[in-house]
């Protein structure tokens, strides 16, 4: 399934550089971190193959450079987490206080939510915006958990930029053969992806087991 979505997705975003530039990255990196599956580990490194190759701005007609590839991902990366933080800050309580019950979650977990984010929110947004799949959905708890939006915005761009810039350099260093870094992080994102399970399976059992 990722292969095939690989498949439609490179030469998407290789007319989209080219049509409209840095924007594109912009588009790109704001859909990815709006929890659609976009993501970043493709999106970059081929933003920085688009770098070597010497890729022309549609607008200045400069060809592109590295730091403004890395400001067009910053930028994206905030805009759709802000976006994600609103819906999960707006919506995501309400809902989850009325219908959380279905799904094992009680008033005390929510709050539970809201004290781990004023105590260890800062952390939590930076160092998840340095590791696949979770980085794309911290947005939505942090919202729900009432984090200040100047803090989550103050980390969230801290924690992205290192991650932005590796996967842009990586690209630019690479060139064509860009997709190793994509098929390095894959092993990664399966280790997540089984961790977050694993965390989900436990809060389900000692749920099961207090009810």
């Amino acid at each position: 399934m990722l292969q095939a979505l690989e498949a439609v997705l490179v030469p998407f975003l290789e007319s989209v550089y080219t049509s409209v530039g840095y924007v594109g990255v912009v588009a790109a990196m704001a859909i990815e971190s709006c929890a659609v599956p976009l993501p970043s580990e493709v999106i970059l490194p081929f933003a920085g193959w688009m770098v070597a190759r010497g890729t022309v701005e549609p607008a200045t007609h400069a060809t592109w450079s590295y730091w403004a590839v890395v400001a067009a991902g910053v930028l994206g990366n905030t805009i759709g987490s802000l976006v994600s933080y609103g819906i999960g800050r707006a919506g995501g309580r309400p809902l989850l206080e009325r219908y959380g019950r279905y799904v094992l979650i009680s008033a005390h977990d929510l709050d539970t939510a809201d004290r781990w984010f004023a105590r260890w929110g800062e952390a939590t947004v930076f160092f998840s915006r340095m590791l696949p799949v979770v980085r794309t959905f911290i947005s939505v708890p942090a919202g729900v958990g009432r984090m200040p939006v100047w803090r989550f915005v103050l980390f969230s761009v801290a924690g992205a930029l290192p991650w932005i810039m590796l996967l842009v350099w990586g690209g630019t260093v690479l060139g064509e053969n860009w997709v190793a870094i994509k098929d390095a992080l894959r092993g990664l994102d399966y280790a997540i992806v089984a961790f977050i399970a694993a965390l989900v399976a436990l809060f389900l059992w000692r749920h099961l087991r207090r009810a």
